[in-house]
């Protein structure tokens, strides 16, 4: 079964529960909104997972989804949905998952604390 955090209620929340397991920008949420909307698919979510391969062992991947898996974690945002399944989930615990635009480019940005090295594009990690 699925399992939903809803973002948007985490301040309201009474004191001692648990901390959400990932953070969600308001950044990188609407910037998805902006993504979904250019699709026309409002059934549009944001699937964040963790794969082998890269330069470190592990690598970040995005994509689009319609689909909630039954293993999947939703964090709801800004009217959009992030999901993440079990496996990546073990790993992206306590991530940050934001959008940047600078210089270098716009992107979006995992800040993972489990991860013990990085590469320098800040798409691959190791544990």
């Amino acid at each position: 079964m699925a399992t939903e955090v809803n973002h948007e209620n985490l301040s309201h929340q009474n004191e001692g529960a648990m901390p959400a397991p990932f953070v969600f920008t308001d950044s990188a949420a609407n910037k998805v909104k902006s993504l979904i909307e250019e699709e026309g698919n409002p059934d549009l979510k944001l699937r964040v997972f963790v794969q082998g391969g890269g330069c470190s062992g592990f690598q970040y991947g995005f994509t689009f989804d319609e689909v909630v898996g039954d293993d999947d974690t939703q964090m709801k945002k800004n009217g959009v949905t992030l999901l993440i399944d079990s496996m990546s989930y073990q790993y992206l615990v306590g991530s940050e998952i934001d959008y940047k635009e600078d210089l270098e480019g716009a992107q979006f940005v995992i800040r993972n604390p489990n991860a013990q090295t990085t590469c320098g594009c800040g798409s691959s990690f190791s544990v």
